[in-house]
């Protein structure tokens, strides 16, 4: 019996739209090796080009349109002359928002050891996985500005914690460490010593979990200590539990830890599945590279790697991995952020290529 899917594409801006290629590439490289699996995509033009013909990032009805996909994929949002809070909150805040994405998952893992960044650390020391608060928290965008252009003018941003979506998230988190079996431990992000309720809050909800899950070693870090820590001992993190904006902060670093944003995937995961999740790569739109062909798109690749993953597909997930861990081999054919020469299109060519085999 053939499984079919349906996938809604949102290439957005920049680069993502020529990553986005290379993504669909691989899925019906994928629906061609495997009769029993197909893909139905409907694009949408939404972004920041929409914005500025339309004065809008997606359609009015847009959400009502997403809701009946199995999927959704997203290339990048973001372009020049329009303001990046308007590009992020009505068009991806929007979604995880609406269609309650809790769950923003990030994998840091090193492929290669030319690509490691740091001194005597390598593939075996690379590999953790943030669970990131995604609809809430300081992202809520609950506040406002008063008296605007007066001397008096004042700015309010006031973040939002529920015990019942912080709950959530760090139950994930402790499940995602029993599963993974590797250091079984979750690390808490924190702030607690200078935000005196939401992360104390954080701090006290984190260790009702803890209890709970005793089977699972904890460790709570401040914010600026976990960049440190990044940096200095990368082996001793498996999951690490984080907020909205400190873990849109340390997966960048991560993300640097593993060679760079062009390694950067994503994914925005409603656990309940009752409305569709969202895979996206975390690189952004890169406008001083669009259009030229050379952006990497194995952070496209492993998105969709992800969501293959979240349809229960891991089989087709691990030919996706096997094969960038291929290619990889060969450094002159990457593309320039890697060393290479290669463009966008042969890079993902060469991805497909390696599946077939």
């Amino acid at each position: 019996m053939v499984k079919t899917y349906k996938i809604a594409v949102i290439p957005g801006d920049g680069i993502g739209i020529e990553v986005m290629q290379e993504g669909i590439k691989v899925l019906n490289t994928l629906e061609k090796l495997n009769k029993d699996i197909k893909f139905i995509f409907d694009w949408y033009d939404w972004g920041c080009e929409y914005y500025l013909t339309t004065g809008k990032m997606m359609d009015d009805d847009g959400i009502e349109k997403l809701k009946s996909y199995d999927a959704i994929l997203l290339g990048a949002v973001g372009f020049p002359g329009v303001p990046d809070h308007i590009s992020l909150r009505d068009l991806l805040l929007k979604i995880r928002q609406e269609f309650n994405q809790y769950i923003n998952l990030r994998p840091i893992k090193l492929l290669a050891e030319e690509d490691c960044p740091l001194k005597n650390k390598g593939v075996k020391d690379i590999d953790m996985v943030f669970v990131r608060e995604n609809t809430e928290g300081e992202y809520a965008g609950v506040g406002g500005i008063q008296r605007e252009g007066t001397e008096e003018e004042l700015a309010i941003q006031t973040s939002v914690f529920t015990r019942k979506n912080t709950e959530k998230v760090m139950e994930y988190a402790f499940r995602l460490a029993k599963s993974r079996n590797k250091l079984n431990k979750v690390t808490s992000v924190t702030k607690s010593n200078a935000l005196n309720y939401s992360m104390v809050f954080w701090d006290k909800i984190f260790k009702e979990k803890a209890e709970q899950h005793k089977d699972i070693k904890t460790e709570t870090f401040h914010v600026d200590a976990t960049s440190m820590y990044m940096i200095q001992r990368p082996e001793s993190f498996d999951v690490v539990v984080a907020s909205n904006l400190f873990g849109d902060i340390l997966t960048d670093l991560g993300a640097t830890l593993q060679g760079g944003l062009g390694f950067a995937a994503g994914a925005n995961i409603n656990p309940e599945r009752e409305y569709p999740s969202m895979f996206e790569p975390v690189h952004g739109s890169a406008p001083e590279i669009a259009g030229k062909g050379i952006a990497n798109p194995i952070a496209m690749i492993w998105t969709v790697k992800m969501m293959l993953d979240f349809l229960e597909h891991e089989d087709l997930g691990q030919k996706i991995m096997g094969a960038i861990e291929e290619i990889l081999k060969d450094r002159k054919k990457l593309t320039p952020d890697l060393g290479g020469n290669g463009t966008t299109s042969e890079v993902g060519d060469m991805i497909c290529e390696a599946i077939k085999k």
